[in-house]
């Protein structure tokens, strides 16, 4: 596959949270082509390395990208105003392999829910989230799923916002009516979920976070331990192999 950079027109920017921004890219031809779980290469001015960033959503023509300010490449980004050019090189990587007709249950955590809406929308009648936050200031896009009609609950690490606790804790209470799980989100997350789904018999699929210096798999820096068809210990590279693996696969 040929990767191309295309300047997209940036419709809109809004700030989410101290950290948190929303992004909306205008590009007919990549918005029609992006599916869920899908990543772009964005160019921050100035750097030579682009940057990763999920697609939170597609509307109509327009990519959505919410992102996070983590250090001095996505602040430049931040600073980015409507009406200017984005250069991304999309869609990239490997998504989730979804079945809408399946009741499959969408787990996020921290800057790894925004991949989710997109995903959980594709599956809405049978879509339930579980979104984990440290904390209610930290909390995004809740609105967004339900009015995507997917039944949502939210966990917070201090007990400021819906059940205190982990994502896990409400997963236990529906994962043997699920048939599929699917979930982004900081590592030892993924781990407890995919342990779960292994306990239950519930096929579970993760979205790997990872730095990403080239998104197409030229370079070593995203490569992860992960287990082959015999069962074989060996790397792949997120970016082209993943983002999105079988949990079985992971070498936890």
């Amino acid at each position: 596959m040929k990767y191309d950079a295309q300047d997209c027109k940036l419709v809109s920017s809004e700030k989410l949270t101290a950290t948190v921004y929303d992004f909306r890219l205008q590009n007919k031809e990549l918005a029609s082509i992006t599916k869920p779980g899908q990543f772009v290469q964005v160019l921050v001015p100035g750097k030579t390395l682009r940057r990763p960033i999920s697609v939170c959503d597609i509307e109509g023509d327009v990519i959505r990208l919410v992102f996070e300010v983590r250090g001095e490449g996505t602040e430049i980004l931040s600073r980015t105003k409507a009406g200017e050019s984005i250069n991304i090189i999309a869609p990239l990587g490997r998504g989730f392999e979804l079945d809408a007709s399946k009741k499959t249950v969408f787990i996020g955590g921290g800057i790894g829910v925004p991949p989710m809406l997109y995903s959980a929308r594709s599956c809405a009648g049978n879509a339930t989230v579980i979104n984990g936050f440290r904390s209610s200031s930290a909390m995004i896009l809740n609105e967004d799923f339900e009015k995507a009609g997917c039944k949502l609950t939210v966990t917070t690490d201090d007990g400021s916002f819906g059940i205190h606790g982990f994502v896990t804790q409400p997963l236990a209470e529906i994962i043997d009516d699920t048939e599929m799980i699917c979930a982004c989100g900081p590592i030892p997350m993924l781990r407890s979920i995919a342990k779960m789904a292994q306990e239950h018999n519930v096929p579970c699929q993760v979205s790997l976070e990872q730095r990403m210096a080239c998104g197409v798999g030229a370079c070593l820096g995203c490569a992860f331990a992960i287990k082959d068809k015999n069962g074989n210990e060996t790397y792949r590279h997120v970016c082209k192999d993943g983002p999105v693996f079988r949990s079985e696969e992971v070498v936890w």
